[in-house]
C-alpha cells in the first residue's frame, strides 16, 4: 500500500474501515482481498467506468462509491465511505446468491461483483470483465499473491 503513495495513517484507516464494514456481514479478509484486487489499497486510485459506462471508484472500485483520485492522507470518514460503499455492493451480490459465508456463495458473489453476471458452470467467464477475478481473490484468501 505504501508503494501507491498511501500514508501510514491511510493504511491504519483502511484497517479501521474494514473492521467497521465487516459488521454488514462480510468477512474482513474478503473485504481486504477485494480492496487489494481492485486498487492495491491505493486510497487515491482513479475512477474507471464499468462495461455499461458507469463510474466505479474508490478503494473497491464500486458503483456509487465516493473516490478521491490522486489524493492521499485522507480522513477516516473519506476512507470509510469508500469501504462501506464497496462492501454494501458486495453484500448485495452475496444476498443474490444465497448470503452464506461459504466458498461457493463468496466466489459466485465475487463474479457478480466483477462482471454483473454469473456463468454457474464457469466462474472464470468474465463476460467482458476480468476472467481470473474469482481465482485471483481465491488465491489471495489463501495467502498466495503475485503482487
Amino acid at each position: 500500500m505504501f508503494q501507491t503513495g498511501d500514508t501510514g495513517e491511510d493504511v491504519g484507516r483502511i484497517y479501521n474501515a474494514i473492521v467497521d464494514a465487516a459488521k454488514l456481514g462480510v468477512e474482513e479478509r474478503v473485504i481486504l482481498c477485494i480492496i487489494m484486487q481492485e486498487s492495491r489499497g491505493n486510497v487515491g486510485v482513479g475512477t474507471p467506468n464499468d462495461q455499461d459506462g458507469n463510474p466505479t471508484g474508490g478503494l473497491m472500485q464500486a458503483e456509487e462509491s465516493p473516490a478521491f483520485p490522486g489524493r492521499h492522507g485522507l480522513s477516516q470518514s473519506e476512507i470509510s465511505s469508500m469501504v462501506q460503499a464497496g462492501t454494501k455492493h458486495f453484500k448485495g451480490n452475496l444476498q443474490q446468491v444465497g448470503n452464506q459465508d461459504t466458498a461457493s456463495d463468496i466466489y459466485r458473489a465475487l463474479r457478480l461483483y466483477n462482471s454483473g453476471s454469473i456463468n454457474e458452470s464457469n466462474l472464470s467467464d468474465g463476460k467482458g470483465a476480468t476472467p481470473s477475478y474469482v481465482s485471483d481473490i481465491a488465491n489471495r484468501l489463501q495467502g498466495r499473491t503475485n503482487g
